[in-house]
């Protein structure tokens, strides 16, 4: 009996000859894209990593005072801008959630609405200190001079800017819950609070926690709230690790601004840990 082999099973064939032309053609088109992640992706970090490999940088980080800082802000950043966003958020949800024409219109108008915070509290023609000056005659305070309003109002651009994202996360999570349960716990005369406590948040937990661990995540990485508002300033006082970074990059101390950047690794690992351990249940 005559045994056929194919060219696969021909160990010394070419690669060409061994591939089928759909793992061929999948190869082609995957190309781009592994070339797209390893120019923009892998090669950056690697790099970044290099420059950051000096003992002595984060020897000269930690001695630097303007550091401790960033990273205090940084935790507060995190503790308060994230909770309050993702209440905020969860309460928004069960706002819009509701079926009236109204709602729906000013839902439309939370979302496009952009505020320029730092064109409104600008000391000299900003809309706050003008609302004030008409009012009393006096002029207003330089907002942004003082570094805890100036931290809470970066905390407050960076709530804003992303509120709307989460809201609208949460609000399909809400329309995912059967309507019946809500029903027959009205018939059981449940109040709103029973109704949440025992329907809406056990059917939303799963959804909230993930998205708190990855607004987390996103947050670590978000400069433009504090950069584009204060600057870091006034005196440094405002910095959060993301920024550190860009301050070292503007002084040519390329090293201090990888190795900043290094030092929100601890923070972030383990929040990527448990996501994905989250999301693989």
């Amino acid at each position: 009996m005559a045994i056929t082999l194919s060219a696969s099973d021909v160990s010394g064939a070419p690669l060409s000859a061994r591939l089928t032309p759909q793992q061929v053609w999948g190869i082609v088109l995957l190309a781009p894209y592994l070339l797209v992640f390893l120019a923009f992706v892998v090669y950056p970090v690697g790099y970044g990593l290099w420059l950051a490999r000096q003992p002595s940088s984060y020897v000269t980080l930690f001695h630097d005072p303007i550091f401790a800082r960033a990273a205090v802000n940084t935790l507060i950043f995190l503790v308060i801008g994230i909770n309050l966003k993702m209440l905020i958020a969860l309460f928004l949800s069960g706002f819009f959630v509701e079926q009236r024409t109204w709602i729906k219109w000013l839902s439309v108008l939370f979302i496009l609405t952009i505020l320029s915070v730092r064109f409104m509290l600008n000391p000299e023609w900003g809309m706050v200190n003008q609302l004030i000056f008409k009012l009393t005659g006096d002029d207003g305070p330089n907002w942004l001079n003082n570094p805890t309003v100036a931290l809470a109002m970066a905390i407050g651009v960076h709530i804003w800017k992303s509120l709307p994202f989460w809201t609208l996360i949460l609000i399909t999570g809400r329309l995912a819950i059967s309507n019946d349960l809500f029903e027959a716990a009205a018939v059981d005369g449940a109040t709103w609070w029973q109704k949440f406590r025992f329907i809406t948040w056990p059917s939303m937990q799963t959804l909230y926690v993930t998205c708190t661990l990855l607004s987390m995540i996103w947050t670590l990485g978000d400069f433009n709230s504090v950069y584009l508002l204060t600057g870091g300033g006034p005196a440094d006082l405002t910095h959060v690790l993301s920024t550190l970074g860009i301050r070292y990059l503007r002084l040519d101390q390329l090293s201090l601004a990888m190795a900043s950047i290094v030092c929100a690794m601890p923070l972030v690992l383990p929040l990527v840990y448990f996501m994905m351990k989250r999301l693989s249940r």
